[in-house]
Parts: structure tokens; C-alpha cells; sequence
């Protein structure tokens, strides 16, 4: 008889634990939708987290290249650097100082 009457008592708490999960299933079934979009929230955001990291490298590694091209250009401007460098070509700097041209305008009617 004892036996019986646990079974019983398992099989009603089942039975009833079964009714209470069926009845809240659209529930559950939300509360599991809801932790995808969280996971799926967690992993876009790292995701952009690492390519604005990775722009941010690429940014700053062509910052640097700029600098050291705009110098290396700053140093072969110069007027020296630019006298050795057209040498080989025969051209040498005037020692005569360029005269300024001015046009005078007309005053017409």
C-alpha cells in the first residue's frame, strides 16, 4: 500500500509540474528567444568592438606613413637639395635675381 501511495504522490507532482510547464511553454519559449537576442546582441557587439580596434590600428599606421612622407618631401623641397639633384642635368641656380614684371592697366570708358 505504501508503495502505492508514492507512486502516487510522484505521479500527481509530475502530472502537475507537467500542466505548469505546458501551460507557461509560450513563456519559456520568450524567456529563450530573449537569451538568443542577448547572445547575439554580445557577439555583434564584440564584433564591432575588434573592427573599430582594427580601423583604429590602420588609421594610425597611415597618420604615421603621412608624417614621414610629407618630412621626406619637406627635405627634398629645399633649395639645396633641389640644386644637387638637377645638377646632373646641367641646370645650375641663376645668380641674377628674377625681375618683376608689372602690367599697367588702361582706364577705358
Amino acid at each position: 500500500m505504501m508503495a502505492n501511495a508514492s507512486s502516487r504522490t510522484k505521479f500527481s507532482l509530475g502530472s502537475s509540474s507537467a500542466k505548469l510547464v505546458l501551460q507557461n511553454l509560450p513563456f519559456v519559449f520568450f524567456l529563450g528567444f530573449l537569451a538568443t537576442l542577448y547572445i547575439a546582441n554580445a557577439h555583434y557587439a564584440e564584433k564591432k568592438i575588434r573592427d573599430i580596434q582594427l580601423l583604429q590600428r590602420e588609421v594610425k599606421d597611415l597618420r604615421q606613413e603621412y608624417n614621414s612622407k610629407e618630412a621626406e618631401i619637406m627635405v627634398h623641397s629645399r633649395r639645396s637639395e633641389l640644386s644637387k639633384r638637377v645638377k646632373p642635368l646641367g641646370l645650375q641656380q641663376s645668380a641674377v635675381r628674377p625681375k618683376k614684371i608689372v602690367v599697367q592697366e588702361l582706364d577705358q570708358p
